[in-house]
């Protein structure tokens, strides 16, 4: 039987909701109507699933989530609220919340979700889908705009780093590749203003973390 702990400010929707559970099966451990008594409650029950409201007096949902992630790192939390905020979204995502329902959803999608939460799925109200959807696109495209604006190297020119992290100097460089030292150093001079670097040290520690080139 899993256990629960129901979080929300309002004692008739709680209680509702309480009832409801238990007669589906789960055992609710818990019942708080603020921040401070749900971790409290958190860190003494350990439950498989925090039901969690976001808008509540004192703490908001948000804050208290991480608070539960950090006493209680096994319970799910799940946000169940009202808000249709996008921000509100991103923030309960990125405090490590595994749903975010909406608290309009029908009882037996809330059964189905929980379900799916302590089997280690997530879930977002198909009302908040489409925001998700965007908050995705919009991340996508900042990362294909970081990656177009990389400065790209020549082969000779990432031929010519990897040497330079074997610690060899612009003539013994020259020597192997066949080439002048003035030219050596002027692909190390190209290397530094495409990268928008000082050094090289800076260009190599750059290019390995990069995976450009390995360390001999």
């Amino acid at each position: 039987m899993k256990r629960l702990l129901v979080v929300d400010d309002v004692p008739l929707f709680r209680a509702g909701l309480t009832a409801a559970l238990t007669g589906a099966g789960y055992d609710v451990v818990g019942e708080a109507g603020d921040g401070e008594a749900a971790v409290a409650l958190a860190e003494f029950e350990q439950p498989d699933i925090v039901l969690l409201d976001i808008l509540m007096p004192g703490a908001s949902g948000i804050e208290v989530l991480g608070k539960i992630r950090a006493i209680s790192p096994k319970s799910h939390v799940v946000l169940l609220t009202g808000s249709e905020s996008q921000e509100d979204l991103i923030a309960a995502i990125r405090g490590g919340a595994r749903g975010y329902i909406l608290k309009d959803v029908p009882f037996e999608d809330l059964v189905v979700v929980i379900d799916q939460i302590v089997a280690g799925g997530a879930a977002v109200s198909p009302g908040m889908a489409g925001q998700l959807f965007d908050i995705t696109r919009e991340l996508l495209l900042h990362h294909d705009l970081v990656s177009a604006r990389k400065p790209t190297l020549t082969a000779r020119e990432i031929e010519v780093l990897g040497l330079v992290a074997d610690g060899r100097t612009s003539r013994q460089i020259g020597d192997l590749l066949f080439i002048s030292e003035n030219t050596v150093k002027n692909h190390v001079r190209n290397i530094l203003d495409k990268l928008g670097l000082h050094s090289r040290n800076e260009a190599v520690l750059y290019a390995i973390r990069e995976n450009m080139i390995r360390l001999p």
